[in-house]
């Protein structure tokens, strides 16, 4: 039959094969973009590597241009974490969703073991050469290049050399040559993201060499490294039917549904197992869990919506934190007033542990760097430069009502709004993980922490502008005391310099003490960080 021609076409394809297809789903879409998509997946890495070992991050990163009519360019980036051993360098660099953090649940700036294979694979690509790395990893000092077999999804190695590593020498450095790129100082270059970078990760020193040969460091603001997240069990409430039954034909160990139960997921105690039996009479629970079937776990799943839980454990949630993001806005921006806020954790999708700290910084050095309404994105402090326009972030900080907060207009204020996500899981739109879904639960957050802020910013400029309101109306007083003084003095035969000395003394405690009451009002500050909506939030905008 004639059909039967069409699936002679019928092929398997790998994930490398698929991305390299569609490079545009990892950001790489644009010349400056993809440059900047480049060091912020190799950095990002870096970062995590760092943390995890213990170690204060030292990031070198080198832009070469290569050749400029051809848009040819050499990338170097080097960090001083714990390198990668042999065994895994080609899977790390070179094997599409390979990795130490799809399968975790953790805090982690990465999350599904793309983005340095992704680079590898961009390389390639563009120029047909492979990416050169060099791993120092306990004494061992590995040259390698590595590229990838896009059929099979698998690294290509070639071993240069290795030899023993110097005394103190450690980390990974990633050199590749890249075309269909370009380097810009813009609002979407490697300069900005790597300064979002150190102002968000305050711990990290970090030195950009840029083309022209101009050398730039971020130095770190804080000697310590931040406490490190724990990995967490999932919790019931954001399990799935499918997810239940993976679980349950991995567990090799317990031999009851319900010791599974407890071992596998988060806040499952002997009562709430209890409480699920009293929910589910016809579903054995000291079955073997491989034996689980589709109909009783999706009862299960049900059940689990029924039962009164306990929120995650938040402990896996670390933010900037308030002193370092103050510490960060000031070496940047030294803005005139600086409030910060951070909210306390909740959860979405009812199983996914989150929460949102925000920045809001103005005047001063804001104004100087000529700053007007900008919007700094993070996720768990991760610069988010691209797609803002689909991106909670973006879309709650339009939605708010600044006048409310004497912010006249947003986008024409020497205003910086700094709004970081922090989650096990970032519900990121897309694989290139620039902007933020829309989560309801989310979008909540967001919103309540950047009403926080806003309001020790209203709180500063309403004082501002009462103090200036008083001193106009001083200075429009002291006008008349003179004329006045005169006309008193023919009036009552006094003199008139004493009158006049007088009601100058009237006049200056007036406003002596409307200016007390103005900065007593300031120095109240804003309450923030308290984790809760406050009464005015109801029916915002």
């Amino acid at each position: 039959m004639p059909d039967d021609d069409v699936f002679k076409q019928f092929k398997e394809h790998s994930i490398a094969e698929f991305f390299k297809k569609n490079r545009q789903m990892l950001g790489f879409t644009g010349k400056v973009r993809s440059m900047t998509i480049i060091v912020h997946e190799i950095v990002t890495n870096s970062l995590d590597a760092c943390e995890e070992a213990g170690v204060l991050p030292d990031i070198f990163v080198q832009v070469d241009e290569l050749d400029k009519e051809k848009e040819h360019y050499r990338l170097t980036i080097k960090d001083n974490g714990p390198g990668i051993p042999r065994s895994h360098l080609g899977k790390a660099l070179g094997q599409m969703l390979a990795g130490t953090k799809f399968h975790r649940y953790l805090q982690q700036r990465g999350q599904q073991g793309i983005g340095a294979a992704a680079c590898t694979m961009f390389s390639y690509l563009t120029t047909g050469q492979p990416t050169k790395a060099v791993s120092v990893y306990k004494g061992k000092k590995l040259t390698a290049s590595i590229g990838i077999d896009f059929k099979q999804n698998k690294p290509v190695v070639e071993v240069i050399e290795e030899v023993d590593a110097s005394e103190g020498e450690s980390g990974l450095t990633f050199i590749s040559e890249f075309k269909d790129v370009r380097y810009e100082r813009s609002n979407y270059g490697v300069y900005e993201y790597l300064r979002r970078t150190a102002l968000a990760n305050p711990h990290c020193a970090i030195t950009l060499i840029e083309p022209e040969g101009r050398s730039t460091a971020f130095p770190r603001s804080v000697i310590v490294n931040p406490s490190k997240p724990t990995e967490i069990k999932p919790h019931p409430l954001g399990i799935g039917t499918h997810d239940l039954l993976e679980f349950a034909r991995q567990n090799r160990e317990k031999r009851r549904l319900s010791s599974f139960l407890q071992e596998t997921f988060s806040r499952v105690s002997a009562g709430k197992i209890d409480e699920l039996r009293a929910l589910l009479p016809n579903v054995d629970l000291n079955k073997n869990p491989q034996d689980l079937s589709w109909e009783e776990a999706e009862a299960l799943v049900k059940a689990f919506s029924q039962v009164k839980w306990i929120a995650p454990a938040t402990d896996s949630l670390v933010p900037i934190g308030k002193d370092q993001v103050e510490v960060s806005f000031r070496n940047i921006f030294n803005p005139e007033v600086l409030v910060v806020t951070e909210r306390s954790p909740k959860v979405y999708r009812g199983g996914i542990p989150f929460m949102v700290e925000v920045g809001i910084a103005y005047g001063g050095g804001v104004a100087e760097a000529g700053k007007k309404g900008e919007v700094m994105r993070f996720a768990n402090r991760v610069p988010l430069l691209f797609d803002s326009g689909g991106c909670a972030i973006t879309e709650t900080i339009k939605t708010m009502d600044w006048k409310r907060y004497d912010v006249k207009d947003f986008e024409e204020e020497p205003i910086a709004v700094l709004v970081n996500l922090i989650s096990v899981h970032v519900p990121y739109t897309s694989a290139g993980k620039q902007a933020v879904s829309p989560e309801e639960d989310v979008m909540d957050e967001i919103k309540f922490a950047i009403m926080e802020a806003s309001r020790g910013v209203q709180k500063y400029l309403s004082g501002k502008r009462k103090a200036h309101e008083i001193a106009t109306k001083k200075k429009v007083v002291s006008r008349y005391i003179q004329q006045l003084s005169g006309d008193l003095s023919s009036l009552t035969g006094e003199k008139k310099a004493d009158i006049e000395k007088a009601l100058t003394k009237i006049v200056e405690e007036k406003y002596a003490r409307e200016d007390m009451e103005v900065e007593e009002t300031a120095e109240t500050g804003p309450e923030t960080g308290n984790g809760k909506p406050d009464a005015d939030n109801e029916g915002e905008e």
